[in-house]
């Protein structure tokens, strides 16, 4: 990696976000770090230490298992910070507090934790419920259906991975529509902007940032696309194997659940090396992911874009501009590690509601 500015060769080093409610959480060579921008308009920046389970058991870093493992890793940390930045960005308490009556105060007191953990709980349930109703069960019925006569059930695998394809850029589409979403994509812009400047070299600052693209080839977007890709390959030579289980929808969901594994750890390999190489073999594999991210993502407002700043500075060993801390925060810790967390004052005071 060279600096476009004096041409300094720099140590590559892998970074890596997730955009969240009014924020953007990153990880890179010092760890991991949540900014927010919070209501009176300055920039929460919290690190935190996460313990990844490969630090404890080698084998879980091994290739093709370390995909696996990763996968739930991010899907519980991304959790848990999403949560953290709804609850900190999302809510004006003195107000709440002022219009509640004394048995929400008693409740929310009491049992407002366990409860929130309840919630949080279920929701997960719901999520995964759902996830597994579209993209496993929904699609096989509608083959099913279309299938009635037995004509096309040589191109079971094919039919059900377009209308999984779909399914879920329909479902992304309607999403982005939503007011709070649409923000939401406009701090995964950001991340990816940042990123970009950040490996071209570049000092990381707003007018710099501003000028990257938002389509990374690494984005989780590309990785849901390459997991379709890879289920409908391996899925086709399973059917052609055991020919039988087109007929078979019950049997057939147990082995599409079986081989997510197998589709999840050869995909984030693909991911892992697409993001280091590029020949036309991993650009034509890659581009449905970045076609994608034009949903997923949104150009973001340079407020937005200090935040992605932020973040990313906070995770690098050696930022190319400071960021002056102004006070020190209480923060909590991601699965009981210690943590400790600093306010950042915003290069531009520009509110959050005026980026709409």
């Amino acid at each position: 990696m060279k600096n476009k500015n004096n041409n300094i060769t720099l140590k590559p080093v892998s970074v890596g976000g997730q955009a969240l409610m009014e924020g953007i959480m990153m990880r890179g060579p010092k760890g991991l770090a949540m900014s927010l921008r919070m209501p009176d308009g300055t920039i929460e920046t919290s690190m935190k230490k996460v313990k990844q389970l490969k630090d404890t058991f080698k084998p879980f870093g091994w290739p093709f298992i370390r995909g696996i493992v990763g996968f739930i890793e991010s899907m519980i940390l991304g959790y848990k910070c999403l949560m953290e930045s709804a609850e900190k960005t999302g809510m004006d308490i003195d107000k709440e507090e002022e219009n509640m009556s004394k048995l929400d105060k008693w409740l929310t007191e009491h049992i407002g934790p366990k409860m929130m953990a309840v919630i949080g709980t279920v929701s997960a349930v719901l999520g995964f419920g759902l996830a597994f109703l579209l993209f496993f069960l929904l699609p096989t019925l509608i083959f099913n259906f279309i299938n009635s006569s037995g004509a096309v059930s040589m191109w079971k695998t094919i039919i059900e991975g377009t209308i999984r394809i779909t399914i879920f850029v329909a479902y992304m589409a309607l999403v982005a529509m939503m007011k709070d979403i649409k923000r939401l994509y406009m701090y995964h812009g950001a991340e990816h902007k940042s990123i970009f400047c950040f490996e071209n070299g570049l000092e990381l600052t707003v007018e710099n940032v501003r000028k990257q693209k938002r389509f990374h080839p690494r984005c989780g977007t590309s990785f849901i696309f390459v997991m379709i890709i890879l289920s409908i390959l391996i899925s086709s030579v399973i059917i052609f194997i055991f020919p039988g289980l087109v007929h078979k929808t019950a049997l057939w969901m147990v082995v599409k659940l079986l081989i997510v594994p197998v589709i999840m750890s050869i995909g984030f390999e693909f991911i892992k090396y697409a993001g280091c190489h590029q020949n036309i073999f991993i650009k034509v594999l890659s581009a449905p992911g970045l076609w994608m991210q034009r949903i997923t993502t949104k150009e973001p407002t340079d407020d937005i874009i200090e935040v992605g700043i932020a973040a990313l500075k906070a995770v690098i060993e050696n930022p190319e501009a400071d960021i002056e801390p102004v006070q020190t925060v209480p923060s909590d810790a991601i699965a009981d590690e210690d943590t400790t967390a600093e306010s950042y004052s915003p290069v531009n005071k520009a509110s959050a509601d005026e980026a709409n």
